[in-house]
C-alpha cells in the first residue's frame, strides 16, 4: 500500500500531527512521521523531500506554524500531493500559519486544512489515495457512514429529551 509522509517542524506540533496519524491508522494506511526544521536544518529537509518519492510516499502531510514554509517547500520539491496543516500560534492564533500555507505561488499548490486540522489532513490523504484503491475507498465510505450515524443518534436523543435535557 502507498505510504504517507508526515513531517512537522517541531515536536510541539505532535498533538496535532498525531491526529493525522490516528486517521491514517484507522484507514490502514502506512505512514512515516518525522520532525525536520526547514529553517534550522535545510540540508536534512531537502534530502527528505527529494527522497520521499523513492520511499514510496504518495502524499505528504506537513504541519508548520508561524512562517510555515515546510508545506510549501515540500510541494516545491515533492511531485505528488502535499497537505498543509497550519498550526495554532500564540501570537496570531494560527492565522500567520494559515496565510503562509494557502498563499502559494501559481504552480506550487498545497492543499490546506483548518488550523490544527490534523484529523482532516489524515482523512484527505486517505481520500486522495482512495482514487486508485477500491478497498481504501470502501473504508472511506464506511467512515462517512459512521459520521452520519453519529449525527443521527444525537438528533434522535435531542428529539426524545428536548434541548434543555440534552444540554445537561
Amino acid at each position: 500500500m502507498a505510504k504517507v509522509g508526515i513531517v512537522m517542524g517541531s515536536d510541539s506540533d505532535m498533538p496535532v500531527m498525531a491526529k493525522a496519524a490516528d486517521m491514517l491508522e484507522k484507514f490502514g494506511i502506512e505512514y512515516e512521521m518525522t520532525i525536520i526544521s526547514a529553517h534550522r536544518e535545510p540540508e536534512v529537509f531537502f534530502e527528505y523531500a527529494k527522497t520521499a518519492e523513492e520511499k514510496g510516499f504518495k502524499v505528504i502531510i506537513a504541519g508548520a506554524g508561524m512562517a510555515a514554509h515546510l508545506p510549501g517547500m515540500c510541494a516545491a520539491i515533492f511531485p505528488m500531493p502535499v497537505i498543509g496543516i497550519p498550526m495554532h500560534t500564540t501570537s496570531l492564533g494560527g492565522q500567520d500559519s494559515l496565510y503562509s500555507i494557502v498563499q502559494m505561488p501559481s504552480g506550487i499548490p498545497v492543499a490546506t486544512v483548518a488550523i490544527n486540522g490534523g484529523a482532516n489532513a489524515g482523512i484527505l490523504a486517505a481520500k486522495i489515495l482512495a482514487v486508485s484503491d477500491p478497498e481504501l475507498l470502501a473504508k472511506v465510505k464506511d467512515y462517512a457512514a459512521e459520521l452520519k450515524e453519529q449525527v443521527q443518534k444525537k438528533d434522535a436523543r435531542l428529539q426524545k429529551v428536548g434541548y434543555k435535557e440534552y444540554s445537561r
